[in-house]
C-alpha cells in the first residue's frame, strides 16, 4: 500500500458533549440511553442510516442470550426494549405458544424458543423514538475517522459525513463499534481473530422468505429428524448441486407461520476491519442468497412456492478485533463458574463460534468444556482498554479469550454491557476519575436500581 501525505486542513467543530458513543448497535444504543438518562449530554454516531446493528441492518432480528426457559438473566434497558416491542405487536414471544412436537419452528430446537423474534422495521422505529424521547443526539451516515489523544486522555473525535470532516470535543468515549475501531486508532493494544493465524469466524448475509409452507417443512423435519438438513445437503453436494462450504440450513420462523429468517450463508475469509473485504463479502453473500433461494425452491420441502421478502442491507460480522485489557476473561473462568466482584451483567448463551475455514464446525462443541451453570457472568474489567483513561469498549470487542466470544457476542449481553458502560461514564465524570477507577459497587447498585441484573440472587425462576 502506498502511503502519501495529505495537506492539513481546518475542521469545523461540533458542540462539545459529555459522552460520545460510537456505534448504534445493541451496546451503543443501551450505552447512549443509559448515559443520557443519568443526565449527560450524549452524541451517538452510526455509520448506517438506522439503529439496531446486526439485529436490524444485519437482518438477524432474533434476540438471544437473555433467558432460559425458566428465568430471565438480562433486564434493564434490554427488557424495556423487548417489552415495548411485544406490547406494540412488533415482536413475538415463542414461550407463550404451545408446541407439542419435538421440534418447534423458532429455530426447531428447544432453547432457541427462548429468543425473541421481532420485525426489523419495528426495532428501527422504536430505537429512533427512544433516542428522541431521551434527548440523545444522533448522527447517521457518520463514520469515526480518528481520535485526538492528550497524555492518555481522548479529547476529540474526528468524524466524517456529508458535512465533511468534523471534530467533537468530549470527556468520555464509548467504543461500541464491535470492532474496537476507536480503541485501535487510539493506540490501545488489540488482537484480531485466532491467535495462531488471525483468521476470523465466517460472516453472513441473512435473508427472509415468505409464503413458506410451514406444515410441509415441519413434517419433513420430524420425519427425517434433520432440523438442519444435513443429509439433504450432503446429497445435493454429492450430485454437484451444492456449491457452498457450509453443511447446514438454518430457518427460523418470525411472525407469521409462512415467514422465515434464513441465517445459512457463511462467508469464509471476510475481514470485518477491511473495507474492500467487507464490500466483496457483501456482494458474494448476496450472490449466494440468489443461488440458495433457487436451491431451496427446487429441493427443500416447504419452500417450493416461497418468495424472497428481503435481503439484509448489511453483512453480519461475528468477530474482528478484541481489546487487550489488563484483565482477560477465559474459558477456564467459565468452566470454573467464577463469581466476579465487578459483575455488571450476564449471558445465557452457549459456545457458538464457527471455525474460520469450516463454517459448519464448532470447535468448542468437540472440545466439550462443560459450563456448570447456564449463566456467564460479565465482569466490568473486560470492557477497559489499556492506555486511554476515558475510553470504554462494551460489546463483542471485549478483553476475552477468543472462544469466550461464543456466549458473549450475542445481542442481549451486549445490551447489558452497553447499559453498564453508559452509567459508568456518568460515574467517571462525576468523580473526575478514569473508567478503571470507577467505584464498581456503586455502579452495580445503580444498575440494580434501574432493573439491570448484576447478581444471580436477582433472578427468580418461573
Amino acid at each position: 500500500m502506498t502511503i502519501f501525505s495529505y495537506p492539513a486542513q481546518s475542521l469545523s467543530e461540533l458542540p462539545a458533549y459529555d459522552v460520545v458513543v460510537c456505534g448504534g448497535g445493541p451496546a451503543g444504543c443501551a450505552a447512549a440511553l443509559s448515559a443520557r438518562r443519568a443526565g449527560r449530554s450524549v452524541l451517538l454516531l452510526e455509520q448506517t442510516g438506522q439503529l439496531g446493528g446486526v439485529a436490524t441492518t444485519g437482518g438477524v432480528c432474533f434476540y438471544l442470550g437473555y433467558r432460559t426457559s425458566t428465568a430471565k438473566w438480562v433486564g434493564g434497558i434490554f427488557e424495556e426494549i423487548v417489552q415495548e416491542l411485544l406490547d406494540s405487536g412488533g415482536a413475538i414471544d415463542p414461550l407463550t405458544l404451545s408446541f407439542s412436537t419435538k421440534y418447534q419452528p423458532f429455530g426447531w430446537f428447544r432453547g432457541l424458543d427462548n429468543g425473541i423474534p421481532f420485525e426489523p422495521s419495528a426495532g428501527v422505529m422504536l430505537f429512533d423514538r427512544k433516542m428522541r424521547d431521551a434527548g440523545v443526539h444522533v448522527l447517521f451516515y457518520t463514520a469515526f475517522v480518528d481520535a485526538i489523544i492528550d497524555n492518555g486522555h481522548l479529547t476529540h473525535m474526528i468524524l466524517h459525513n456529508k458535512s465533511g470532516l468534523q471534530a467533537v470535543s468530549t470527556r468520555a468515549v464509548i467504543d461500541a463499534t464491535g470492532d474496537a475501531d476507536v480503541a485501535a486508532r487510539s493506540g490501545c493494544p488489540v488482537c484480531i481473530g485466532r491467535e495462531e493465524d488471525g483468521l476470523m469466524t465466517p460472516a453472513s448475509v441473512t435473508f427472509c422468505m415468505d409464503r413458506v409452507d410451514r406444515e410441509t417443512l415441519s413434517e419433513h423435519i420430524h420425519t427425517t429428524d434433520e432440523p438442519r438438513f444435513r443429509k439433504l445437503i450432503a446429497s445435493l453436494r454429492a450430485q454437484g448441486k451444492w456449491p457452498f462450504s457450509y453443511d447446514i440450513f438454518i430457518a427460523i420462523q418470525l411472525f407469521d407461520a409462512d415467514v422465515f429468517l434464513i441465517n445459512t450463508t457463511r462467508l469464509c475469509g471476510v475481514d470485518g476491519t477491511d473495507g474492500a473485504s467487507i464490500s466483496q463479502g457483501t456482494m458474494d453473500g448476496r450472490e449466494e442468497v440468489r443461488q440458495l433461494v433457487d436451491l431451496m425452491r427446487d429441493y427443500f420441502p416447504g419452500f417450493a412456492q416461497s418468495r424472497l421478502r428481503w435481503v439484509s442491507p448489511g453483512i453480519g460480522i461475528r468477530e474482528t478485533r478484541r481489546i487487550i485489557g489488563t484483565f482477560r476473561l477465559t474459558v477456564d473462568d467459565l468452566v470454573q463458574a467464577i463469581d466476579f466482584p465487578d459483575t455488571i451483567g450476564f449471558s445465557v448463551y452457549s459456545w457458538d463460534l464457527p471455525d474460520p475455514k469450516r463454517p459448519s464446525y464448532q470447535p468448542m462443541h468437540e472440545a466439550q468444556p462443560q459450563m456448570p451453570r447456564p449463566q456467564t457472568a460479565i465482569p466490568y474489567r473486560i470492557m477497559l482498554p489499556q492506555t486511554v483513561s476515558n475510553l470504554i469498549c462494551p460489546g463483542r470487542a471485549v478483553s476475552v479469550e477468543r472462544d469466550v466470544l461464543g456466549p458473549l457476542r450475542v445481542m442481549a449481553p451486549c445490551f447489558a454491557m452497553g447499559e453498564a458502560a453508559g452509567l459508568a461514564a456518568d460515574e467517571m465524570l462525576a468523580d473526575g476519575c478514569a473508567f478503571a477507577e470507577v467505584n464498581i459497587q456503586h455502579l452495580r447498585a445503580r444498575l440494580r436500581a434501574q432493573g439491570a441484573i448484576v447478581d444471580a440472587e436477582q433472578v427468580v425462576n418461573g
